[in-house]
Formats: C-alpha cells, structure tokens, sequence
C-alpha cells in the first residue's frame, strides 16, 4: 500500500488479471468459524466464534517496524483478549489481488486471506470486481466508539465511495523536508519552490511517477496551482484531465531546468531520492510519512537541523485502510483483529511506536486516552498532529491519477 503497493495507494491491477464479468462486491455469511451468519450475529457471538481461531493479514511487507509492531504489540493484544493468532504475510499488493481474482474465477468459497491492508486504487478495482467481503464496518463496536463516521476520509477512498468494505487503519500525508543549516529557507508555495530550485540548481529533484511519492508531488502541484475543487467530481477523461492541469504541466516543464539532471530523468523512487538528499547530493526531499524525519533523525541518517514543512495552501493527505477477502476463511476473525486495531490502545502504539498519524476521531476520546495521545514523543524536526491536519488536502479520485501520470510523463518529461 505504497511501490506502487506499498506506497500506500497501489497501482490498478493489469486489465488482463481481472477478468471482466467478474460479480458485484460480495456479500455473503460464510465465516470459516461454523455456521454462524454474519449479517445478523450479535458483536459477542462474532467474537465467540472468532476465539482459538487464526487470521491472516495479507499486506506490503516492506516496513519492517511496521512488521515488528503487527507481529508483537498487535499479535500480543489480540491474542491475550480475543484467543486469535495474528499470522501477517508480506506480499505486493498487485499478487493479492492476482491471487484474489484468480479465486474468484475459480469460483473459490473459502480462501487463505483473511485480512488486506489495501486502500487507493487498489480499493477502487478490488471493490469493482468483488474481491472483497462486506458491507462489514456497521458491526464493528469501535468504529461508533473512535472512528469520525462523517469524515470524508471514513466514507471515501480516493474519492471511492467505502460503503463498509474497509476501516481506517493509519493516516498519511504529504511532507516535504530540508537541512536548515544547509538551506535555512523553505519554501511555502510553488512559487517559492520555483525560487529554491533556482537558488540551488541541480540539488533539487522528485521521483518519477508512477512512483507513490513523485506521483503525489505532481498531484500537490496540480492542486496548488489548479486547485483541487474541481478534480473532486472529475470525469475521468484525458482530454478534460490534460485541460485542467495544463498550468501545473506548464509550471513542471519550467522547473525542470533547475532540477537534479536538469529534469532530463528522474529518480526511479522516493528511496532513491531521500538517499541523495541524505548523503548530501539533494537539499530537500519528500515523504508520505509525515513524521519520517523523526525517525531518521534518531537512527543518524538525518542531521539534528532536518526539519519538515508543507505548502501553506496544505498537501495531500491519505488514509490506508483494512479489508476482508471476498472469501475470507475466517471473517469473524478478521472482524475482530481489525477492530481491536481501530481502538484507541492500539492506534495509541501505533502512533507511538511507527509515529503514524491515527485515525480515531480525536472528540471520542476519553480524558485520559485524550493526554495519552498528547504524551506521545513525536521526535525532532516533525510538525504537529494538528499542524498537519490543518493542512490536510483530499485525495485525487483514484481513476484519475493514472491518467495525471500519463499526462505527465508526455507533457513534462517527453518534452
């Protein structure tokens, strides 16, 4: 869910690997655990069921603390309360849907997945072609109890309307970061980020989409210099797309001059890139973890001067989110471990321990799980909790970033 997969987006699966005629989005009541019906067992007899069982939680593998945390704090708290084993399995988030989708025309009823860290485009064709399991999110009990249930963000995925076939599980969002001793300006607009590349030639770069990152950074310069109203409701058409971001292509194509290589090739990813502005060859970079500065402060790889900004007009905010396989072997299972991660004890360690941004519903929460979240130590050279959520931009719909990207890559780069 970032890769393509694991940047927390994904890529759309191969028109090939999802056959079409696939069903609709599937319901159903097969549950792994006995007979028991879903759609009108109480919370209490889904967590009966749920005890002594295994759940599989299919995701990018790549984030190693991310693995520690789901293997030891998570598999540890499920365990301890509901008796359910937590078996995390990395694997691209393109292979799980391959996976899914060659299931589902086999006309499989019970699978091996159970849970999918999923979200962006990747919910948009796995939701399409009824890979997933639900509406399940009304039976949860901590959705009502810690979840904003009119957040845009609850009720949509990339502008894809959830309809309960996934929770919120952590939130991301575009940051941009620099060495004030190196460079004590940051720039706070296009405009002034036109300005930097200028003042320092050649030290500055982004990675190329469809690159998680270098995507994202495209879409927060459309938004910045196009707004971002009117993408919201979109036809996903090329030539409308092509019209209305022109001023950002024409903006990139401006910039390219200035940049790494003069804009003549670009980065193949977000890892290349934080690792030149690391070893010094690059003045600032830009992550989807709004706290990564932080972190590498505290390992060496950043100097104790990092610090992180955004564009005063805000930056592009995600969420990942959790879905249940369409044919799921243990649903109930799953329904519980992803509720348990939607509490506010686990999203607390999540927050602590990954330095992700939560997604409880900060109003919900009581006093003293409120100063808990208040505690938490975020690190050196971040921003706030609340700084970031005032400069939180929506998503682009899902079916139109492919269609930025191809824009991009003929109107900036083959030009």
């Amino acid at each position: 869910m970032r890769k393509r997969i694991a940047r927390r987006g994904g890529a759309l699966l191969l028109a090939g690997v999802l056959t079409l005629g696939l069903a609709a989005c599937s319901g159903g009541t097969d549950t792994g655990a006995g007979e028991l019906d879903l759609e009108s067992a109480s919370w209490e007899e889904i967590t009966a069921a749920a005890a002594g069982t295994t759940v599989t939680f299919y995701g990018w593998g790549g984030d190693e603390n991310r693995n520690n945390w789901l293997n030891t704090t998570v598999a540890d708290y499920v365990k301890e309360r509901y008796d359910i084993t937590l078996e995390v399995v990395g694997m691209n988030i393109e292979d799980i849907l391959a996976k899914l989708s060659g299931e589902k025309q086999a006309g499989s009823t019970t699978g091996s997945i159970d849970m999918i860290w999923i979200n962006g485009e990747n919910f948009y064709s796995a939701k399409d072609m009824g890979l997933l399991y639900g509406p399940f999110t009304d039976k949860l009990p901590n959705m009502e109890a810690y979840i904003d249930l009119e957040d845009p963000e609850t009720l949509n995925d990339f502008c894809m309307p959830i309809e309960g076939y996934e929770a919120p599980y952590a939130k991301a969002q575009m940051v941009f970061y620099n060495d004030s001793a190196v460079t004590p300006e940051a720039p706070a607009s296009a405009e002034e980020l036109m300005e930097y590349c200028k003042t320092y030639p050649g030290k500055v770069t982004y990675p190329a989409p469809p690159d998680f990152t270098g995507s994202a950074f495209v879409r927060n310069i459309v938004y910045e210099l196009c707004g971002w109203e009117q993408f919201q409701t979109m036809e996903a058409d090329y030539d409308t797309v092509k019209a209305a971001v022109e001023p950002a292509m024409e903006y990139l194509r401006a910039l390219n001059p200035y940049l790494w290589n003069e804009g003549k090739t670009f980065p193949d990813s977000s890892t290349t890139v934080d690792a030149m502005f690391a070893d010094g060859e690059l003045v600032m970079s830009m992550s989807y973890g709004p706290f990564s500065v932080a972190t590498g402060i505290a390992d060496g790889i950043y100097t104790g001067t990092t610090r992180t900004f955004v564009f005063d007009k805000g930056t592009i905010g995600n969420t990942n989110y959790m879905g249940i396989a369409f044919d799921a072997p243990n649903k109930a299972g799953a329904m519980v471990v992803i509720n348990a991660i939607l509490s506010a004890d686990l999203q607390l360690t999540q927050y602590a321990q990954l330095r992700e941004l939560p997604v409880v519903d900060q109003a919900k929460l009581s006093e003293e799980e409120a100063a808990a979240f208040d505690a938490v130590d975020l690190g050196e050279g971040v921003l706030t909790q609340a700084e970031l959520l005032e400069h939180r931009l929506p998503e682009m719909p899902a079916d139109l970033v492919p269609i930025l990207e191809e824009i991009w890559l003929e109107e900036v780069v083959g030009r």
